[in-house]
């Protein structure tokens, strides 16, 4: 009787170590918690584009790789994705070199996606190595869900690094790095050309960014918008017709209006002043209001980790090769905002009710990328998919509902024109670009939901 009970104790104590062995491989986070965790953590590399006051194309550039490195991870731990290159579809081909990474059994994709996220954000961010406490804590709250063993973090940092790195040594060939040596950006001091607007009369902002590589755009010469309407200093000419426009418009403005001039601002570069102090305010970009969304939309669809990952991913990548497009066109028309005009030909006291962004007015960014993100969202989730953006919540403003993504991007567009930084022809000409870059990359680089054997 004694040797069958110290068998029996001696078989338990067994099968108890050995389904110890093995419940770290086994566990996992439930989805919609894992979702959030990556949300979280993604709004942290948002947090520090803010701090830094990265620029819109920066910004869109930023979230480009700190996703692709999320995505390569996720899709290469997972080979059961179909099909998970995204990567190869790039007009500079990039595929990770698998050789340079270290034994991948049992790692966690959940938390090396996430953690190479931070880490290409932590190398390719000016405040990035502030995601280090970030790290820190993802590291905890895995090891504290058991999800893995201590024992096996290092095998966990040592993968996510290594893709990290080679997502970082990518981004350093897409011609970021020689802006600062190409020739410098004056004002022209024509009739009709841009010119430094109030109230900060900062100098233009990236004046050279058709120069960085795109991810899906094989030219820009294709998507360029139709020419901007000629300048024109007579009253009756179509160009005045824009300027009295925006002037009489921003002149009755309901409170609807202006609420949604200030939903959709998103301008990182706002200046108060107190005296003779200015002070720069906390403002999201138009490419992380977008992110915004994006999140939301999974959140409320109950995506898992992989789909919100590569949902995000397309998102990031499309709307930095639509800045790139868009920036081109800002440069090439080079033509003068709307406070210029006004204060020249109207009322020399006007102002707007948002601050004038320092670059070219023609095409409106916000609407270029606005309908780009739209397009590319209504593709994954649909025609009607109504949500609640409480992407600005943050940053003081109440939420807003929306019927449909494209009923936003329509919203972020004409919220140029209430905020008196746009000209109607910029807008609308601005969302055609917008159709046109989400329409190639739709028919070129896209997979629908239904196409993919999500784990």
């Amino acid at each position: 009787m004694r040797k069958k009970t110290f068998i029996g104790v001696v078989f338990l104590v067994s099968f108890l170590t050995a389904l110890q062995g093995t419940s770290f491989a086994q566990r996992s986070m439930a989805k919609d918690e894992e979702v959030a965790l990556f949300l979280d953590n993604l709004f942290s590399a948002t947090d520090i584009m803010v701090t830094d006051v990265a620029s819109p194309t920066g910004a869109a550039r930023f979230y480009s790789y700190i996703l692709l490195g999320a995505y390569i991870a996720q899709s290469d731990l997972q080979p059961s994705l179909a099909p998970s290159a995204l990567y190869q579809g790039f007009t500079t081909p990039f595929v990770p070199d698998t050789a340079n990474f270290p034994r991948r059994d049992g790692l966690n994709p959940g938390f090396c996606s996430i953690y190479t996220l931070l880490e290409v954000g932590k190398l390719i961010m000016p405040s990035g190595k502030k995601l280090e406490q970030v790290q820190e804590k993802l590291v905890t709250t895995y090891i504290k869900r058991k999800v893995f063993s201590k024992k096996d973090l290092g095998r966990h940092v040592q993968y996510a690094e290594e893709i990290a790195s080679q997502v970082v040594r990518y981004a350093a060939t897409d011609g970021y790095n020689k802006l600062s040596t190409l020739t410098r950006y004056s004002p022209k001091n024509k009739p009709g050309t841009w010119y430094p607007t109030p109230p900060a009369y900062m100098a233009a902002i990236d004046p050279d960014w058709k120069t960085i590589r795109r991810f899906f755009l094989p030219s820009l010469a294709a998507f360029s918008p139709a020419p901007p309407i000629p300048f024109n200093e007579e009253k009756t000419s179509p160009f005045q017709e824009l300027v009295e426009e925006v002037y009489q418009v921003t002149s009755t403005l309901s409170e609807e209006q202006t609420l949604i001039a200030n939903f959709w601002d998103c301008n990182p570069f706002m200046v108060a002043y107190s005296g003779h102090m200015a002070i720069g305010l906390k403002k999201i970009s138009p490419g992380g209001h977008w992110i915004g969304i994006t999140g939301i939309a999974c959140q409320k669809a109950g995506l898992s980790l992989v789909e919100s990952i590569r949902i995000h991913t397309y998102v990031a990548l499309s709307l930095h090769d639509a800045f790139v497009s868009c920036w081109q066109e800002k440069y090439t028309s080079d033509r003068i905002r709307p406070i210029t005009a006004i204060n020249k030909f109207i009322d020399a006291s006007w102002q707007p009710i948002l601050q004038t962004p320092p670059f070219p007015e023609y095409t409106s960014g916000h609407s270029v990328v606005s309908r780009v993100s739209a397009k590319i969202l209504t593709a994954f989730f649909g025609d009607h998919f109504d949500f609640i953006d409480t992407s600005e919540v943050y940053f003081g403003l109440p939420e807003r509902p929306f019927q449909s993504f494209l009923q936003a991007s329509e919203e972020a567009a004409i919220s140029r024109l209430y905020g008196g930084i746009h000209f109607r022809d910029a807008i609308e000409e601005g969302v055609k670009q917008g159709d046109k870059i989400a329409q190639y990359i739709l028919e070129n680089h896209f997979y629908p939901l239904d196409q993919i054997a999500f784990e």
